[in-house]
């Protein structure tokens, strides 16, 4: 019975590339989609920042081929030009739940 249940909870992860652009608003090329719905963010601690100029980047859920991964948040200098940036976050549509990354602006 593990195995069934092993083989079900690999079916239940489906994964698209480059699929879906009619059915889900602006995935990127290359989309990985996943069935199960990202945990909840995480609460982070945000320090000082090491130096003026930075901008914290929160951390994330990342999917991992098997199960989702905390990335956790950092300090990072903007893009040049740059000053705000925009968090990335998962989107959810029929096929699933993909990442959208985040960018400056």
């Amino acid at each position: 019975m593990a195995t069934t249940l092993k083989g079900a909870r690999l079916l239940s992860i489906v994964v698209a590339l480059g699929l879906g652009a009619a059915c889900a608003p602006n995935p990127s090329p290359g989309a990985l989609y996943v069935v199960r719905r990202p945990p909840p963010v995480r609460a982070e601690v945000i320090g000082v920042a090491p130096r003026p100029g930075l901008v914290w980047i929160g951390g994330f859920w990342r999917w991992g081929g098997a199960d989702y991964a905390w990335v956790p948040g950092r300090w990072a200098a903007p893009a040049r030009g740059n000053r705000l940036w925009t968090p990335g976050h998962w989107r959810h549509t029929r096929r699933g739940w993909y990442w959208v990354e985040g960018r400056w602006r």
